[in-house]
């Protein structure tokens, strides 16, 4: 499991989801220290997670222009991993909301 989470995240783009972490990081200190933050942190996540997708598919892009023709197989490897990173900025965002409906008072 470990191996296979560790390849994701290298496949994600090392700098992307690292950038993607560390919000992860910090939407659980904003948790405990500034909860205010908590559905700002969450929606900067998956925005960014949504650029790193752009920013991918044009780099994959450009890459294909490079190569000239492409086997299908390539690039549907190259669409699943340009995938992960709005994946888990997508798993960030909902980390955020059920953080932020955990701290709404009761009534």
């Amino acid at each position: 499991m470990i191996t296979q989470l560790s390849d994701l995240f290298l496949e994600g783009n090392m700098m992307f989801m690292s950038i993607l972490t560390l919000l992860l990081a910090l939407l659980f200190l904003a948790a405990w220290k500034a909860p205010a933050w908590v559905c700002d942190i969450g929606n900067i996540a998956l925005v960014l997670g949504i650029l790193f997708t752009g920013l991918g598919a044009y780099q994959a892009c450009d890459d294909i222009q490079k190569a000239g023709d492409i086997a299908t197989s390539v690039l549907c490897g190259g669409i699943k991993c340009m995938l992960i990173s709005p994946c888990y900025g997508l798993i960030i965002y909902a980390v955020s909301r059920i953080i932020k409906i955990c701290q709404t008072p009761r009534i």
